[in-house]
């Protein structure tokens, strides 16, 4: 006859096998779940409460909207003392953008004067006055270009949607003094754009970019600084941007007015139809 006693010791013994195996495999570091804050799933879920943070539709949808505002300009972190009024109007598809520096003249009686205006296209820019047009300069061109390659539109619905395309959460940073969640959107040809997205609200605080600069042969940083968000039109938009160049501020720009959709004009972005002079 058997013994009992080591009936019950081996049993007790083939209870356990799968208590040791589990264990030894959850040690094993590929068998332990992936935290969502440290895959891509993450950055594309924070992209996701963006746009729904910025209107969802509303925002994706844009079809044209116009800007009204004050802009200042700084070198080496000093305000230069003229403070410009501008118009602006922008469409989305095929995408334009025109300029209008607004001017006042007369010393009793001020009068506004819109006799200058910048129109951009996909390719190229000029200025525009009622003589015709004359191309910017080939600088200022390049610069427009590849920060416009870079807007929070073009990445969201062109990047987003490239093959390849790499999104990862890089953790939190301080933008001023608010808390964000840091993500970066990396093409397949290596262009690479990190948002800054205010950790409650997730809305996007920064935009920064590199590029590698031609004549010094380094690297050049450009952002974009977001603020003062609003609700128009039930789209979430900020009335303060602030653009900064290897982390000193170039340009701010204050809004008063903000109108999305208003169905503008082709002739707006026509770079070859010129002011109408105005009689004097």
């Amino acid at each position: 006859m058997k013994n009992p006693g080591w009936i019950a010791i081996a049993l007790l013994m083939l209870g356990s096998l799968p208590m040791q195996a589990y264990a030894q495999a959850s040690a094993i570091p590929s068998a332990q779940p992936v935290p969502e804050t440290q895959g891509e799933n993450r950055g594309r879920k924070l992209l996701d409460q963006m746009v729904t943070a910025l209107g969802g539709e509303a925002w994706l949808n844009r079809v044209d909207w116009i800007t009204y505002g004050k802009g200042a300009t700084f070198y080496k972190g000093q305000a230069n003392p003229y403070v410009s009024e501008f118009e602006e109007y922008t469409r989305a598809q095929p995408f334009g953008d025109r300029v209008v520096i607004v001017s006042k003249m007369g010393v009793f009686i001020p009068t506004s004067k819109r006799d200058i205006a910048e129109v951009w296209t996909l390719d190229n820019g000029y200025e525009i006055t009622f003589r015709g047009k004359k191309e910017l300069p080939k600088d200022d061109v390049e610069d427009f270009q590849r920060r416009r390659r870079h807007k929070l539109d073009v990445v969201v619905k062109d990047w987003l949607h490239q093959p390849d395309v790499l999104v990862t959460y890089e953790g939190t940073s301080m933008v001023g003094r608010r808390l964000a969640d840091k993500v970066s959107v990396l093409t397949a040809s290596n262009d690479a754009v990190t948002i800054d997205l205010d950790e409650s609200t997730h809305l996007p605080l920064s935009r920064t970019f590199e590029w590698r600069n031609a004549t010094y042969r380094d690297h050049d940083v450009d952002e974009e600084q977001y603020d003062g968000y609003q609700p128009v039109q039930g789209i979430m938009t900020p009335l303060i941007i602030t653009r900064l160049h290897n982390g000193d501020m170039v340009t701010q720009r204050f809004l008063t007015k903000v109108v999305y959709n208003s169905k503008l004009s082709a002739d707006l972005f026509d770079p070859d139809r010129p002011l109408e002079k105005k009689a004097k």
